[in-house]
């Protein structure tokens, strides 16, 4: 037997009948050869972590624009405390681990510069509108390109469809793909939390003192209040879940962040120079499709127009990118 079959039957014999097991995808949409080593689930993984769009979100911006501090989350780090703490879930509740941490690993490659700040700038000025996660599809079905120079990852649908679900009101089909949803949820309150304090935005005094109560006071005790919580109430059972007290708690800590944190204006005060860089990039690569890189201008065909070829490329760029691209094109450049 081949080391992939091996690891599927110990899926088979041990991963809850809720699981997601490897050898039971609905596939992907171009037929490939199998691996010898790892799980079509596995091998989507490692797809996403070699793909460029991974390696782009260390310099995307979570909440705070291009931080000058070493300690402050990134795009690719909050992707990787995601992962951390959907792999925690999966594991205990039997379910299939590698599908998590790839649908964790791959939620934000769609996300844009200046963290959702450009996504708000693109969504108004982009004719369809634009929502990250749908862009993050986008980029694993099409963008990308594999070593054969086909575009596309070719990952299969389950990873797929947790990527496109993990935001918004849709679920994803597999209690997988659930994990993720609500891990990044888990995630991103807490870090920011952190951050935000961190930055001098929030005291811990603050913060709602019957959430501290529920939650614990700690970022590492609120982060493990959840988790134990999710796999108590979800053990055994067809859904991923929170008690009642701990949904209530950490949905209202999620509010205080928007009210406090997200829509902050001093936390914020740098957003509309961000989204002014997204607006004229944009309007000036709609007027000058030449100057969009040939690996990118070379997609504009009957099927695709200049509109989504301009979003594709703004979209994938990261923030110092942008902000360079943006002085090229608008700051002359001096004599020396």
């Amino acid at each position: 037997m081949f080391i992939r079959e091996i690891t599927e039957q110990i899926e088979l014999n041990n991963l809850s009948k809720f699981a997601i097991k490897a050898c039971e995808t609905k596939g992907r949409k171009y037929v490939e050869e199998k691996c010898e080593i790892r799980t079509d689930f596995q091998r989507d993984r490692d797809r996403i972590i070699h793909s460029k769009a991974f390696r782009r979100l260390k310099h995307k911006t979570q909440v705070f624009l291009s931080p000058e501090g070493d300690h402050y989350r990134t795009r690719l780090t909050h992707t990787l405390e995601v992962s951390q703490i959907s792999r925690t879930i999966a594991r205990a509740l039997k379910l299939n681990e590698d599908l998590t941490e790839a649908i964790a690993l791959g939620h934000d490659l769609g996300h844009t510069p200046f963290g959702h700040c450009g996504e708000v700038a693109l969504n108004k000025i982009h004719s369809r509108g634009f929502k990250h996660n749908e862009q993050s599809l986008r980029v694993v079905d099409v963008l990308e390109k594999r070593e054969n120079g086909e575009n596309g990852l070719n990952l299969t649908y389950e990873v797929r469809d947790g990527i496109l679900n993990h935001s918004g009101d849709n679920m994803p089909k597999t209690l997988e793909g659930q994990i993720v949803k609500i891990s990044d949820r888990i995630a991103y309150i807490n870090h920011d939390i952190d951050d935000a304090i961190r930055a001098k935005v929030l005291d811990y005094n603050m913060l709602p003192k019957d959430c501290i109560k529920i939650l614990g006071r700690t970022n590492r005790e609120r982060i493990n209040t959840m988790i134990v919580d999710i796999i108590k109430n979800s053990y055994g059972k067809n859904i991923i879940m929170m008690s009642d007290e701990v949904l209530f708690a950490t949905n209202k800590l999620r509010k205080f962040m928007f009210e406090n944190v997200y829509l902050n204006k001093e936390a914020k005060r740098e957003e509309v120079k961000a989204q002014n860089i997204i607006y004229e990039l944009y309007d000036y690569f709609i007027n000058n499709p030449d100057k969009i890189p040939k690996d990118m201008s070379n997609k504009i065909d009957c099927k695709v127009d200049i509109e989504e070829i301009v979003k594709d490329y703004i979209a994938g760029m990261s923030d110092r990118y942008a902000v360079n691209k943006f002085m090229s094109i608008y700051v002359p450049k001096f004599w020396v």
